[in-house]
């Protein structure tokens, strides 16, 4: 997937299928209309390009990283992402002039596809009906997708970064239609975990949500492989709280220096909440526990 940062350096794409939206997590309603644009875009023998946008239009709490969400998008088979800086020019820029000057002049669009409820513009004031409006003169055309619901409920990001901040994992699993996971990089740590014989790679989740504090079951995907290991999420009260939330995955039977590289951590499933322990010694042998309990949910024969 090609991946244009600002709108300054496209080119003129062949007959292009805009999926718009900020498309946060790329849950299940997303899915639905990025996979919708790449179809298109086959079937008119065009280009399937995701129009996305940071930081986040709401100034919400994002809850994926923009890296994060464009490795998702690749995935679904969309060949070119355009991340449209949110900057002061472009949010003074009205709903009709984003559409005239950027979608048809810039990328000569020919079909647009967006969730029914998306907003954009100036003010938020562009909306599917505008988007028709201005199809008619401009000669797009518009698919419009309805609020997917699971279990009668909208699906949304507000919602699924509440149920990953509350623990409820497997609920947020559903909704996402994968695992829920953290991308970050890695980055040097205390050393504290190799001293306690279980070495750990710090992350870096650039602002991505993260479940509550404790120990994790999960699967580390680095460069296209899944390894398996011990997460833990906390502020490591057995040594003085630390201000900072910390994230450290123990990969099993893996010894390779990884700093500055990134890694995806996929929850499997929660072992235990965080807790002071009376000394190290009381605590490593707790992580030794915990280690042994996620490696026979791995790896039954050990």
């Amino acid at each position: 997937m090609k991946i244009f940062h600002g709108i300054e350096n496209i080119g003129r794409l062949k007959k292009p299928v805009a999926a718009l939206g900020v498309f946060d997590g790329v849950h299940c309603g997303h899915i639905k209309i990025l996979k919708g644009a790449v179809k298109q875009a086959r079937k008119i023998k065009g280009t399937s390009v995701a129009v996305t946008f940071w930081p986040h239009p709401q100034k919400e709490g994002s809850l994926y990283s923009l890296e994060h969400r464009l490795r998702l998008i690749a995935k679904l088979g969309i060949q070119a992402s355009v991340v449209i800086n949110l900057n002061p020019h472009l949010r003074k820029l009205s709903a009709g002039d984003f559409i005239k000057n950027i979608l048809v002049k810039r990328f000569g669009v020919k079909y647009i596809y967006v969730g029914k409820n998306f907003k954009f513009g100036k003010g938020a004031r562009g909306d599917v009906k505008l988007l028709n409006r201005l199809s008619r003169e401009y000669g797009f055309k518009v698919k419009a997708f309805g609020v997917v619901k699971v279990n009668h409920e909208p699906v949304s990001s507000t919602l699924i970064r509440a149920l990953i901040r509350t623990g409820k994992l497997k609920e947020a699993q559903r909704l996402l239609t994968r695992p829920v996971s953290v991308l970050g990089t890695v980055i040097k740590g205390s050393s504290v975990a190799r001293k306690l014989g279980y070495p750990t790679a710090n992350i870096d989740p650039h602002h991505e949500v993260t479940p509550p504090p404790g120990i994790y079951a999960v699967t580390v995907i680095y460069n296209n492989k899944k390894l398996y290991g011990a997460c833990y999420i906390g502020r490591k009260p057995t040594f003085g709280i630390s201000k900072e939330k910390h994230i450290e995955v123990h990969i099993f039977d893996f010894k390779k220096n990884i700093y500055s590289e990134f890694l995806e951590i996929r929850f499997v499933k929660k072992i235990r909440d965080d807790k002071k322990f009376s000394d190290t010694s009381v605590l490593a042998e707790n992580i030794k526990k915990d280690m042994i309990s996620i490696r026979s949910l791995f790896m039954p024969s050990h």
